[in-house]
């Protein structure tokens, strides 16, 4: 799965990767996490496109968004037939930009260890994604977006069994293309990426409440060292403190 990401690298060098005209400016983030706005790239009237659309795709048939658990992560084998997917997969594929994402492997002493993963080469990244436009009773309007997951290659597997897909390149083009690229033909870039092509290493467990959002965050940690963090909270603590945070409010 992909719960939490970063974007580091300078607007410029990301929409050189991209190759979208709009001209974003906006600071880094260290830990962007579900229902916070999110940047995407997708094709709009043949032209890349970049976005703002909130993370956690909610499909267009959903009556009541306050009933439904907006889906962050969808996975490779649900894509074609998942009903809160299907149309997304032949119609809305996307790219998220991303630097690197995080995650969290069991801990045998019940402490939650968090890695972060980032490519060997140190470059931006993209993941698949799906996007949706929901539009309600009254008008109410508004975009989201998930992150594709595979089964993690050899490097990730110790830490996590998912990870996202990840898109070079050269493949942009096909993924977005959705008029001349159908769902089952994009699905052949839905494979982990080559176990060479990332690292990953452990953080600090910081990373761990989303109001924490510093280029610390993403500097290797080594426990030994440091003093013993608190107990972790419960679940629900943490998704309480997830609602009241004000950084979800806003990416940039």
């Amino acid at each position: 799965m992909c719960g939490r990401f970063a974007i580091t690298s300078t607007p410029d060098a990301i929409r050189r990767l991209f190759g979208y005209p709009e001209q974003p400016n906006f600071p880094p983030r260290h830990n962007i996490a579900p229902t916070q706005p999110v940047p995407i790239v997708r094709l709009w009237e043949g032209k890349r496109q970049f976005a703002l659309v909130r993370w956690g795709l909610m499909p267009s048939w959903v009556k009541d968004p306050r009933n439904f658990a907006q889906l962050h992560n969808a996975r490779t084998d649900s894509v074609l037939d998942k009903p809160a997917f299907r149309n997304a997969m032949k119609y809305r594929r996307c790219l998220f930009i991303a630097d690197g994402f995080y995650e969290w492997p069991p801990g045998t002493d019940g402490r939650i260890k968090p890695h972060f993963v980032r490519l060997t080469s140190g470059a931006p990244m993209a993941f698949a994604g799906l996007w949706e436009s929901w539009i309600g009773p009254n008008g109410e309007e508004f975009e989201s977006a998930a992150i594709i997951t595979t089964e993690a290659n050899r490097t990730l597997a110790p830490v996590h069994h998912r990870m996202p897909v990840i898109v070079p390149p050269a493949a942009f083009d096909f993924w977005l293309d959705c008029r001349n690229v159908d769902a089952q033909m994009a699905t052949a870039l839905l494979a982990p990426a080559p176990d060479d092509a990332v690292e990953i290493y452990p953080v600090s467990p910081a990373v761990n409440r989303t109001v924490n959002d510093s280029a610390e965050l993403m500097l290797p940690y080594d426990a030994s060292t440091q003093p013993a963090p608190p107990p972790p909270a419960s679940r629900k603590k943490v998704l309480k403190e997830s609602r009241l945070d004000d950084g979800q409010a806003s990416l940039f």
